[in-house]
């Protein structure tokens, strides 16, 4: 049975083909369009899905879209209404392009998959979330917990997933959000929403928690169990164009950081405290699910669950003996889940686990090319080659790496996830005091204060940081190993602000974070 799962029309479009309950390929329409969080219609997704699985749309059994189309509707409806007359601008933007297409997301998908004759099925957007993270895990039961920006009317949900089922137990809703509460700090930062966050939570070991009184104070009413209201005469995304408010520029001191320009220390406070009140609710909320469920291992999706900073301190906390999150959180991985609900919730097929293995494959899901392809396409362009043999690979890149050169690394099936894996990285030495400053300037062309993740073999990965749990998927923060760092000066330690950068902390300093962390 083949069974297509599909997300699209907010960000990270994306599809996958799921075969018998096995996840056989997934992929993002950014992919193939080159266009960065691309929310079109995933068709090229979903053709080399169709041409990885070698079959055709007539031979798709069923069909899984992501969220529930009438019901996200209603929420932007009443959100409108309640606002009223504020928002007519982009009232009057959106309810347009609802009415035409997205209500009738059925026969819109319908159209778009000529050939398909099956059935269409639609969970809600969170139970796509939920889904994506308990069903491919290894755990034959654990607790769940989602946390993004918003689906239909959800921004928060938890519950308990056994065998082939999961059932959720709560649930926050729109306004409130602890998404759209770090993405408001995204954009007033000067960073772009839904994009930009991963830099948010980069910059915060830069500043000081200044501003998290402030924002406990008068931006949240935070509960012991992790739920919370958010003041919303301090943000504007509720029905306009911008997220936050006037309130929030005269409680903060300032405007918006126009995009590009000189990161302040201000900033770097701001980004600091945000983090640290994120990870304040998500520990809360860890704890209240591990009460509430009384299970001893949690799955994470959702945007908020790409913060590993976050997750990292959950881990180390030890509410949960273990913790797996879907390495595609975010809205992508609402095709997976959605074709993964379909097959055990919806048609009610068994699922085996084995409390070790994830059937995620590595995340490994989207295209390859032979040696035969790439041959063809570097002779057709006149592109320059060295050809070498699996045997002569290895120790030439070893030697290279050790020349301090930056290696660009295109090998078996492209990640599925915004996370680079080692199917399509760059790769340097960890030991080069200048690598992070040349690959951040001269490679990737972004800001000096982002952090590279290290890469390590699994049985070395306890000599060389404080990680308890595996971290195949680039979603957990640790602290570098006592022993691989250096001590500080005094004049070291009082450095603030980009000055830190400055500093060799530990003898992988191409990967150690101004916190000491990887």
């Amino acid at each position: 049975m083949n069974i297509l799962g599909l997300s699209a029309f907010y960000h990270d479009s994306a599809a996958c083909l799921v075969r018998d309950g096995k996840i056989i390929a997934a992929a993002q329409e950014e992919r193939f369009t080159r266009k960065k969080h691309d929310a079109a219609f995933p068709k090229n997704a979903v053709e080399y899905c169709l041409r990885e699985g070698g079959v055709t749309l007539a031979q798709v059994d069923c069909v899984a879209f992501y969220e529930k189309p009438f019901l996200k509707f209603d929420r932007i409806l009443h959100s409108y209404l309640a606002y009223a007359p504020r928002g007519l601008k982009t009232f009057l933007m959106a309810i347009p392009l609802w009415i035409r297409e997205r209500i009738w997301m059925k026969t819109f998908i319908q159209s778009e998959l000529a050939g398909f004759t099956g059935k269409i099925y639609f969970p809600e957007h969170h139970e796509s979330h939920a889904a994506s993270a308990f069903f491919p895990s290894p755990y034959p039961e654990a607790a769940f917990l989602t946390v993004d920006g918003v689906g239909e009317w959800t921004t928060t949900s938890y519950g308990a997933g056994r065998g082939n089922q999961i059932e959720m137990l709560g649930e926050l809703h729109f306004p409130h959000s602890l998404g759209l509460l770090y993405s408001a700090f995204t954009y007033f930062t000067g960073f772009r929403v839904n994009s930009g966050e991963y830099k948010l939570m980069g910059l915060a070991p830069y500043g000081e928690p200044k501003y998290v009184d402030v924002i406990l104070r008068e931006l949240i009413d935070l509960k012991e169990d992790g739920s919370f209201r958010l003041n919303m005469k301090y943000f504007n995304y509720g029905v306009g164009l911008t997220m936050t408010s006037a309130a929030f520029n005269k409680l903060f001191g300032r405007p918006p950081r126009k995009p590009e320009s000189k990161l302040t220390q201000h900033d770097m406070d701001l980004a600091r405290s945000i983090q640290d009140v994120t990870e304040e609710i998500m520990f809360r909320m860890a704890k209240h699910v591990r009460k509430e469920t009384g299970l001893k291992k949690l799955v994470l999706a959702g945007g908020v669950a790409l913060n590993c900073v976050a997750n990292g301190k959950i881990l180390r906390e030890g509410i949960f003996d273990n913790i797996w999150i879907q390495p595609a959180a975010g809205d992508a991985g609402g095709a997976l889940g959605a074709a993964l609900f379909a097959w055990h919730q919806v048609l009610g097929h068994e699922r085996q686990a084995d409390g070790v293995h994830d059937s995620q494959r590595g995340s490994y899901l989207g295209p390859e090319f032979s040696r035969d392809e790439i041959h063809a396409y570097l002779t057709k362009n006149n592109i320059p080659f060295t050809e070498l043999s699996d045997a002569e690979l290895p120790e030439k890149i070893a030697d290279l790496i050790h020349a301090e050169k930056v290696i660009g690394w295109f090998y078996g099936r492209m990640e599925f996830g915004p996370r680079a894996l080692g199917g399509r990285s760059i790769i340097g030495d960890a030991q080069s005091p200048k690598m992070q400053e040349v690959m951040n300037l001269k490679i990737k062309f972004r800001e000096s204060f982002r952090p590279f993740a290290p890469s390590v073999l699994r049985e070395k990965c306890v000599e060389w940081f404080e990680l308890r749990e595996e971290s195949p998927y680039m979603l957990l923060v640790a602290p570098v190993a006592k022993s691989r760092q250096r001590a500080m000066t005094d004049a070291e330690q009082k450095k603030f602000g980009l000055e830190k950068l400055l500093a060799i902390r530990s003898t992988i300093p191409a990967v150690t974070h101004v916190d000491s962390t990887g």
